[in-house]
């Protein structure tokens, strides 16, 4: 059989020669010329031994216990070699063969451990596995922190249901009014549309706003929440004084026009196919696509989440109106919005690209035809949550209309994945007017290195991210920002256990 040495060294070529020589020269010999070939083989693998005792010395191998072993058999070695010739033949034959067979055993044990291509494999091997193992934690870590972020706090669904307890227990208390007070509509007021089924968030959003105000009594917030969390939002914002401030509370099921023969996404949204990509979530289908996980979430089987694409027909007889998420906080007054010119323009964002990242191109499929020959992937992306829509120029512009037409053409998910931002950024992808950047800032919901300068300049600060200020995953340095306005005076929130 002949044998190849991958990576040739000294030590390989060496006890290779030592064996093939002990092999051939197995036959009887002579007494004395026995003896020299023992002490032949006895000092050849001395050396073998002194060598593998030196290398594992300078690796520093974790095998310290072959070090020594190899040491103490180069110290036989030397010792049985110093009593050569010997007086007693046979007994110095028996103790040499002896002493061979040990070092040949070891070194042919030990080899693997010497041998630098076979230590690099091995390398890699672990490497690999360990980044294995890695991907799957970041995945199984991903997907906890959706399902924390997501999940219902225990206090928060304590305050619903107590906030429900008193409009079942006092429902005369809260009986909307026959007649819609008239600064509900009036153009000449500042709107603001909250949608949220977050009681807590919306009550926050509000009153961060009113309290910033120069004059609460000329802002008026429309506040939209579904059927089941209608009555806590209704005694919510009917338990307090809102200093002058005008608030509509409304449900969903209240627009007779949001149906599904008129809206495509509710079309969309019975489709079982569709509702099967959300509720069949499980770990191991959710975390095969890390970063589009976040848009498997149910929030986006809500027609919450789509609301802010009918404003003008929501709201009839406005002119403007600032779109506020439910996770932001107001920190100054707002009222220089409305004197804003728009330039024609119908949304009013902050942009948030910067360098690469935020086009076009990471929330589209630029692949397909239609979206590459109507948008530049390199087009700069902008931030939902503080939004000032001009609806006449909305409606100049068709923008509801548009916006069907791309989502028709979507029902596949094939232009973009999931979510308001993709069709928001198509809708008004030339009708958009950038706004200076310290009117929204944010990421205080993901990013820790936000500097407290920049937020201390901002009139609104956005907690989008998985750190919901409401939640125990919130981020420390920014959660006071939030809770200040929690009404913590308020007897239910108090029974709750919402901590100040």
């Amino acid at each position: 059989m002949a044998i190849r040495f991958r990576n040739p060294n000294p030590i390989s070529v060496l006890l290779f020669s030592t064996l093939l020589f002990s092999t051939a020269t197995s036959s009887p010999d002579p007494t004395r010329a026995r003896g020299d070939l023992l002490r032949k083989q006895l000092t050849d693998l001395s050396s073998v031994s002194s060598l593998y005792a030196s290398s594992s010395r300078k690796l520093s191998l974790e095998t310290s216990k072959q070090s020594r072993l190899f040491s103490q058999l180069s110290q036989n070695f030397s010792i049985l070699l110093s009593s050569y010739p010997p007086k007693d033949v046979s007994r110095f034959e028996r103790d040499a063969r002896a002493l061979i067979s040990s070092a040949r055993a070891l070194i042919l044990a030990s080899k693997d451990s010497f041998d630098p291509q076979l230590k690099i494999q091995r390398l890699k091997d672990a490497i690999f596995a360990a980044n294995e193992q890695l991907t799957k934690a970041k995945k199984s870590g991903a997907f906890s922190s959706l399902i924390a972020a997501k999940s219902i706090p225990k206090s928060l669904h304590c305050l619903a249901m107590k906030l429900i307890a008193e409009r079942v227990a006092r429902p005369e208390k809260y009986i909307d009014p026959v007649h819609p007070a008239p600064e509900l509509e009036d153009p000449r007021l500042y709107h603001y549309a909250i949608f949220s089924d977050n009681v807590l968030a919306a009550s926050v959003v509000v009153n961060s706003a009113v309290k910033n105000s120069k004059d609460p009594s000329r802002h008026v917030f429309h506040v939209v929440t579904d059927r089941m969390n209608l009555g806590a939002m209704q005694v919510m914002f009917r338990m307090k004084d809102y200093a002058g401030a005008h608030i509509e509370v409304k449900a969903i099921e209240d627009y007779k026009f949001l149906n599904s023969s008129y809206v495509p996404v509710l079309r969309q949204l019975e489709s079982a196919n569709l509702q099967r990509f959300y509720f069949e979530n499980k770990l191991e289908n959710a975390t095969k696509d890390t970063t589009n996980m976040k848009f498997r979430n149910p929030k986006y089987l809500s027609m919450l989440n789509h609301l802010r694409f009918y404003l003008p027909e929501m709201y009839p007889k406005l002119h403007r109106i600032l779109f506020l998420d439910d996770d932001v906080v107001v920190q100054r007054d707002l009222t220089d919005l409305w004197k804003i010119d728009m330039d024609g323009k119908v949304n009013g964002a902050v942009e948030t690209c910067f360098g690469s990242f935020h086009r076009y191109a990471q929330y589209m499929n630029f692949s397909h035809p239609l979206i590459k020959e109507k948008f530049d992937p390199n087009a700069c992306g902008w931030a939902y949550g503080m939004n000032f829509f001009d609806l006449d120029a909305w409606k100049k512009e068709k923008c509801t209309e548009q916006y069907h037409y791309w989502q028709n053409l979507n029902e596949n998910r094939t232009l973009w994945k999931l979510g308001t931002l993709p069709p928001g950024l198509i809708t008004y992808y030339s009708t958009t007017k950038p706004l200076d950047k310290s009117w929204h800032v944010l990421g205080l919901g993901y990013n820790p290195s936000i500097s407290m300068e920049e937020i201390k300049n901002a009139a609104v600060v956005h907690f989008n991210g998985n750190m919901k200020p409401w939640l125990d995953i919130a981020m420390n340095q920014f959660r006071p920002l939030w809770s200040k306005y929690v009404d913590y005076d308020m007897e239910f929130v108090r029974q709750c256990n919402f901590a100040a």
